[in-house]
């Protein structure tokens, strides 16, 4: 159920941008710079696109939710350490005491000294 909620999001989300990149640019931000239709005038025309640009983004909230929904009933109840194995338990020499700080903390790196660059060839 959620692959398919998930494939229907994905076109959504693909459609939603093919459709808001086809439309027609007013000049500025928010539809400010041109004549009607834009986010800050009074009731705009709404043409066919910008119809179909508020279908798709309300199918694309819906299918976000489903998500969640979907994503929240199926998780488990249960902590990822209640389901280790019984038998998965430290070695003690694991726990032992943390280096002192005069020790250092890195791991051992290479005698040769510097990696030199490769040789061009």
């Amino acid at each position: 159920m959620a692959n398919v909620v998930l494939t229907i999001h994905l076109l959504l989300a693909l459609s939603l941008i093919v459709v808001v990149l086809l439309q027609r640019s007013e000049g500025g931000g928010l539809g400010i710079g041109g004549g009607g239709g834009g986010v800050m005038t009074g009731r705009g025309a709404a043409t066919a696109l910008s119809k179909l640009t508020w279908a798709l983004g309300v199918a694309f909230v819906a299918t976000s939710l489903a998500l969640t929904i979907i994503a929240a009933r199926d998780s488990a109840r249960d902590s990822v350490i209640d389901r280790a194995p019984a038998g998965a338990e430290a070695p003690a020499e694991d726990l032992a005491a943390p280096p002192a700080l005069g020790e250092d903390l890195l791991p051992p790196g290479p005698s040769e000294g510097p990696a030199a660059p490769p040789a061009a060839e």
